[in-house]
């Protein structure tokens, strides 16, 4: 015989969709770009998110794809790319080709 009063939770828990863990970062790559401006990048697992921030201590703008592969999207921004090379286009500025 148990003590233990049963977890009034437990159907709704048993019956709520799985919970999607964020992306393990990857790497993190600071990048010159054609206009001699540095961008910041944080890559992440799956290739479907980044974070891009214009200066060392600025504020990351997320940037997501539906599907690994397709171009990085969010607020006037879009990246494609890897690693080594992307190319970016930001707020204000054309699209440019950044890299290490």
């Amino acid at each position: 015989m148990s003590t233990v009063a049963p977890d009034p939770m437990a159907s709704v828990l048993a019956n709520k969709a799985p919970v999607e863990l964020p992306p393990a970062i990857r790497k993190e790559v600071t990048f010159r770009c054609k206009d001699n401006s540095l961008v910041y990048v944080t890559f992440f697992q799956g290739d479907k998110q980044a974070l891009v921030k214009a200066t060392e201590k600025g504020t990351p703008v997320k940037l997501t794809a539906e599907k690994a592969g397709d171009p990085l999207k969010a607020d006037g921004y879009e990246m494609t790319g890897n690693e080594k090379a992307v190319t970016l286009t930001q707020p204000g500025k054309p699209k440019q080709l950044c890299d290490i």
